[in-house]
């Protein structure tokens, strides 16, 4: 009875290793790339943390670069003896402005680009909504205020024959405005 009992938690134990062993694999098999994740940046700030929630829907290489140069961008000491900081970062097509408050903590980034790559999703809300139209130009805004998102759409400018029509679209296609 002795032997039996050795024998059944023993299998019992071996099973439960292999498993774990297995999922482990599997787990490593299905790693994710961690530049595929949502970014979010904290920064401590005296007694508060700030919070930065780039774009990362967009797949346009500039925005990208501009948001990249924010989050590694150190505001230092630079802040100490002022009421308020003002950041102010600029590309070609594209601006964006940070405002930092007596402690070094970020309160608000406002983002504006011109001509952006725009996303499968804005594209097929608008030529879903509006047939035989054509995008001829795109502003993308983005707006963040104390780690909320406060504005992310698209302003874009439609053309068919002769006649144009400006629109509003939200990240994810839907009209707001047009």
């Amino acid at each position: 009875m002795k032997t039996i009992a050795t024998l059944v938690v023993a299998l019992g134990l071996s099973f439960t290793i292999s498993a774990q062993e297995n999922e482990k694999q599997t787990l490593e098999d299905e790693a994710i790339d961690p530049r595929s994740l949502p970014e979010i940046v904290i920064k401590k700030a005296g007694d508060d943390f700030s919070v930065y929630l780039p774009e990362y829907e967009s797949k346009d290489e500039k925005i990208r670069a501009l948001q990249d140069a924010f989050i590694a961008y150190d505001l230092g000491k630079d802040y100490e003896g002022y009421e308020s900081y003002l950041v102010t970062m600029k590309i070609e097509d594209g601006s964006l402005v940070a405002t930092y408050n007596e402690n070094g903590k970020l309160l608000r980034v406002v983002e504006k680009y011109d001509n952006v790559k725009l996303p499968m999703a804005v594209i097929y809300g608008v030529y879903k909504e509006f047939p035989g139209w054509k995008i001829v130009k795109d502003k993308y805004l983005y707006a963040q205020a104390d780690g909320d998102v406060l504005k992310k759409e698209y302003n874009l400018k439609l053309e068919k024959n002769k006649e144009t029509k400006r629109i509003v679209v939200n990240s994810k296609g839907k009209i707001l405005k047009g």
